[in-house]
């Protein structure tokens, strides 16, 4: 299986002296994703939870919703010369009587480290293949998740202290589930923002978890169309970011009630949709 980061040569440059050093960066390899045998997308990703990239990558195409419809993934016979496996290829099996959406199969999308599926999807297609609403103004059973600002500040501080590939290269987005308390419930790290997020789904779908009803997703770069959808897809009802949101991604918020906040940086951030479950009255008295 391939490495989390590589060696390479580099030459450095410091206030005019020159020496010459090996350096760690992140590895950056394809992913060819194939549903029941057939090639379905290729993403670059950092190699590491393969596994739960795929399955992850399933629940926000639709296809799948828990462990129970989910019978196998293995890896595939990779493609080197002298027949040593690659680890870049799996294979996905749905178990028997789970119905595929219409997806297409012989599409073989190509996902790049940064925007995931460009242009892919429109706001409808979120809303019509969604499995769980992450809309609760209407007084469900449960009350809506509520989060202080207070609260807010301190995620971004708690995932960069639990992102350990990130110290030895500093070429990695990170995403992370909390809970409504703060706590830290898991951490995936990736060369590409919307993989780290597939890795969180994939895991939760394989341990029984989803919908994340109560959690609160933090990615540390920019917040796209693409992770809005895996959030409201995934059942999540919050979204940070440290970044700022995509004008198409406060749109899927605003339509499906999802919280999204951008720009979330020490005791500043913006709430750009779903404000109900942010704590803004306590904020505005302390300031």
């Amino acid at each position: 299986m391939g490495r989390v980061t590589e060696r390479r040569r580099v030459i450095r440059v410091r206030d005019g002296a020159v020496t010459e050093r090996p350096d760690t960066l992140v590895a950056e390899e394809p992913l060819e994703i194939r549903l029941n045998g057939k090639p379905l997308a290729i993403t670059m990703r950092t190699p590491g939870d393969d596994f739960a990239l795929a399955a992850g990558f399933l629940v926000s195409e639709g296809v799948l919703g828990s462990a129970d419809e989910l019978q196998s993934i293995v890896y595939c016979a990779g493609a080197t010369a002298d027949g040593v496996n690659t680890y870049n290829v799996v294979d996905v099996k749905t178990a028997p009587g789970v119905v595929l959406p219409d997806i297409n199969l012989e599409r073989n999308v190509y996902t790049t480290s940064s925007c995931g599926l460009c242009g892919k999807a429109s706001l409808d297609a979120v809303r019509t293949t969604a499995r769980w609403a992450v809309d609760d103004t209407d007084g469900g059973s449960a009350p809506p998740v509520r989060l202080g600002t207070d609260l807010l500040a301190c995620l971004p501080d708690r995932l960069r202290a639990a992102q350990r590939v990130f110290d030895r290269t500093g070429g990695l987005h990170a995403a992370a589930l909390f809970s409504e308390d703060g706590e830290l419930l898991d951490i995936r790290e990736d060369v590409g923002r919307h993989n780290a997020v597939d890795k969180l789904v994939g895991r939760a779908l394989q341990n029984g978890r989803l919908p994340l009803s109560r959690a609160v997703l933090l990615v540390s770069g920019r917040a796209s169309f693409e992770l809005a959808q895996k959030a409201v897809m995934a059942g999540i009802p919050v979204l940070a970011a440290v970044s700022a949101p995509s004008s198409l991604a406060v749109d899927l918020a605003a339509e499906t009630g999802l919280t999204l906040v951008g720009f979330l940086r020490g005791s500043s951030m913006n709430v750009y949709a779903g404000e109900h479950r942010i704590a803004l009255e306590a904020a505005a008295s302390r300031g």
